[in-house]
């Protein structure tokens, strides 16, 4: 009987022993494999972490050579970096600088790109990226409509030779590129200025303010919403007053009537030419935003800083241009 029970405890033992072998076996190869798995997807996760790192630094850099209007710059640093040197020049635009940092509290700027949309571009971007509204008269008006009522009911044939800034053309089928610039301006700037949250907006912003295409179509669309207005000041002014603005706009040789100021000069607006002074007054007080221009190259005169139009009302949003030629324009940024 010992015997027996003997044999019985040895037969299990081994049988234990032989059975946990070949769990030993299986967890090992298990562990290695487990070990094998983990090492290859934390390689994995590696490269393609790399992968989005690059992607996005790519989409990045892609971003910002493509942005008209860069993110901020230090405006002291900027200044330093710009205007080196001894020269009569360079130090009066470093003096200018120092006075925007330190009376008017300017510490930043955003370089907006040198062509000549570079004031719309300005403008515009600040409109949109403030959450600024539609002027009240556009509320009230569908400016898809206006290049057909310009055409139709005012018998305006002669905007067939409206050219597209650098896209110099002209032809019937301008009345169907003005619609769709219109349509461009009035989607873009209803959508933007519908988001209330200052990042999303500012991203919107960005993205739309990096494709030429749309954003061209958007400046294209304000200037014909300038030569509306002029055609509908020159209507008016026959029977009533009108404002000051036009009076001086029809004083000028070059734009005594709306084909000539088309002609002579709306049509050149983004090809060879920027907005002179007058037609900054125009753009101001059709967006209905108060203008402010700090004109470096003006500085230590009365000129510094200008309001455009100087006539303004008090519930209009102001925004600020600074220039130091009056012929390219740039951003500046406040901080208190």
């Amino acid at each position: 009987g010992r015997h027996e029970v003997w044999s019985w405890k040895t037969a299990s033992k081994e049988s234990l022993c032989l059975m946990w072998q070949k769990v030993k076996v299986q967890l090992m190869l298990s562990m290695s494999f487990l070990t094998a798995l983990f090492w290859y997807c934390r390689r994995l996760y590696s490269f393609l972490a790399q992968l989005l790192k690059r992607w996005s630094n790519y989409l990045q850099r892609q971003l910002i050579r493509n942005l008209s209007v860069l993110p901020e710059v230090d405006l002291l640093g900027y200044s330093a970096r710009e205007w080196k040197g001894e020269t009569k020049q360079a130090k009066q635009m470093r003096e200018a600088y120092e006075e925007l940092f330190r009376s008017c509290h300017i510490k930043y700027l955003r370089q907006v790109r040198r062509d000549n949309y570079s004031v719309i571009r300005a403008v515009l971007f600040q409109i949109f990226s403030q959450g600024i509204p539609f002027p009240s008269w556009m509320k009230e008006r569908d400016i898809l409509k206006l290049p057909e009522k310009l055409l139709y009911s005012q018998g305006c044939n002669w905007i067939q030779q409206y050219s597209f800034g650098p896209e110099r053309y002209t032809g019937p089928n301008a009345f169907g590129k003005l619609r769709k610039c219109m349509e461009a301006l009035k989607t873009n700037w209803a959508e933007i200025s519908a988001t209330r949250d200052h990042e999303e907006r500012g991203s919107k912003c960005n993205t739309l303010f990096s494709d030429e295409s749309k954003e061209y179509k958007l400046y294209e669309a304000i200037k014909f919403i300038m030569l509306y207005e002029v055609v509908e000041a020159h209507e008016r002014i026959r029977n009533k007053p009108v404002h000051n603005l036009f009076s001086l706009l029809f004083a000028r040789d070059s734009s005594s009537d709306p084909l000539s100021f088309m002609m002579n000069h709306l049509n050149s607006i983004g090809d060879s030419i920027c907005l002179d002074q007058v037609e900054l007054f125009l753009l101001g007080y059709l967006l209905e935003v108060k203008i402010r221009v700090y004109r470096l190259h003006r500085f230590n005169t009365e000129e510094f800083q200008v309001n455009y139009p100087d006539e303004y009302r008090r519930e209009w949003n102001e925004i600020s241009l600074l220039t130091e030629d009056d012929h390219y324009y740039h951003i500046p940024l406040f901080r208190t």
